[in-house]
């Protein structure tokens, strides 16, 4: 048994660091999707993060800015950024992380310097050695079947490396059914503006044919601040009886990433997004209502993180995970992980990286290994002075089950 708190945080830490992790939701991808996946110095740079951050700093016309290569835009954002400002917002201290664990010099201010690094070293290289770096065993993609990019990779030989796994995205069916009508059609179901039996039967079929051609684990969408069920909606119509009746046959959950409001600024592209409190109403409704479906959930605004967890508390359907974007800064994983064991013990998941360069791996799990390292040790410390007992297989097993098992768990059941 663990006999002080000394040890108790080494042991903690330890455990943490050595802990192989499954990062359950990312926008990356295998080697098999070709320009999908993204990755190197410029990658980082241009990420939208970052190019929001460039313009809180600049006058530049956004047009011109995207106008310009890659390259040169990378280039900006390097010297705004990085030369002419000192890094240290989340997203700026994140590139400079992944450079260091690489072993690069982050005192070596010449972009140059780590442009070499990635021009004399393979991709399957670079990819293993993310892997290694972050301590990762395996990811989540977000794998549309409405992507013109990514459909025919799926519809030829799909993917081969086992260390991607698919979760099947389907905001389009929800956001903008006749667009989605469209491609279906495309691809040969039998489908029309009309939500009759047909039409229905095709969706799900559509749904059903995916799933399983990728081997998805869950389906997933992100949904507005408005969403809201039941309601009288094209959207509506698909959730209940095409989406929640393909999950319940295939024992899938359906995970909802609810408060976006997209493109408040519609100049920045994908910066352009925003975020607005939801209503966790539409939610426990869901829960409720489809007892034998099971629900994840994560939401973008601070606002909605205790109602969520109260909800979680009710319905054993549902299951808790990450820091999901506008979420992912320090001092907000550490309240929203504080928060989250003292009402849900140890059954959630702390965090996924939403990494969409396949680099970000290496920051996102950096920090926030070192915070919930932190906050597990003081919930540990709690406890520890009532004389309760904890041994390195008690905190071993707990850290393997917040880093990946609960969700397998939860899948399997």
């Amino acid at each position: 048994m663990i006999r002080n708190h000394e040890e108790l945080k080494k042991v903690v830490e330890r455990e943490v660091n050595n802990v192989k992790i499954t990062d359950i939701h990312t926008h990356i991808y295998s080697k098999d999707f070709n320009k999908l996946l993204l990755w190197g110095i410029d990658e980082l740079l241009t990420y939208h993060y970052l190019i929001a951050e460039f313009f809180r700093y600049s006058n530049m016309d956004y047009d011109k800015f995207f106008k310009m290569s890659k390259k040169e835009q990378a280039e900006l954002v390097w010297k705004t950024l990085f030369i002419e400002n000192t890094p240290i917002s989340e997203a700026q201290r994140g590139v400079l992380t992944i450079l260091n664990k690489l072993g690069l010099d982050t005192a070596n201010k010449d972009l140059e310097y780590y442009r070499n690094y990635f021009k004399n070293i393979s991709l399957e290289e670079y990819i293993d050695k993310v892997f290694e770096v972050s301590n990762v065993k395996c990811v989540v993609m977000t794998n549309d079947p409405f992507d013109d990019d990514e459909r025919p990779v799926w519809e030829k030989d799909g993917n081969k490396d086992e260390r991607f796994k698919a979760a099947l995205r389907i905001d389009a069916l929800l956001m903008n059914y006749p667009k989605a009508m469209e491609k279906m059609i495309k691809m040969g179901y039998d489908v029309s503006l009309n939500l009759n039996e047909k039409t229905i039967c095709e969706i799900k079929r559509f749904l059903d044919d995916w799933a399983e051609r990728m081997g998805a684990l869950y389906m997933a969408a992100s949904l507005p601040p408005s969403f809201n069920v039941p309601e009288d909606s094209a959207r509506w119509t698909i959730l209940d009886r095409c989406i929640l009746k393909v999950c319940k046959e295939r024992n899938m959950p359906f995970a909802l990433m609810i408060g976006v409001n997209k493109n408040v600024n519609y100049e920045l592209g994908l910066a352009g997004d925003s975020v607005g409190r939801a209503n966790n109403s539409a939610l426990e409704y869901l829960c409720r209502n489809y007892p034998e479906n099971k629900f994840m959930i994560t939401y973008l605004s601070r606002e909605n993180q205790h109602e969520v967890l109260v909800t979680a508390r009710k319905f054993k359907n549902l299951f808790v995970f990450g820091c999901w974007w506008f979420l992912n800064n320090p001092v907000l994983i550490e309240e929203m992980t504080r928060m989250r064991f003292e009402l849900l013990g140890l059954s959630f998941m702390p965090q996924h990286s939403d990494a969409r360069v396949l680099d970000q791996l290496i920051y996102k799990w950096e920090h926030s290994r070192k915070i919930i390292s932190k906050v597990l040790f003081d919930k540990y410390s709690d406890i520890f002075d009532t004389g309760f007992a904890i041994s390195e297989e008690d905190v071993r097993r707990d850290v393997e089950n917040i880093f990946g098992n609960n969700f397998f768990k939860f899948l399997n059941a």
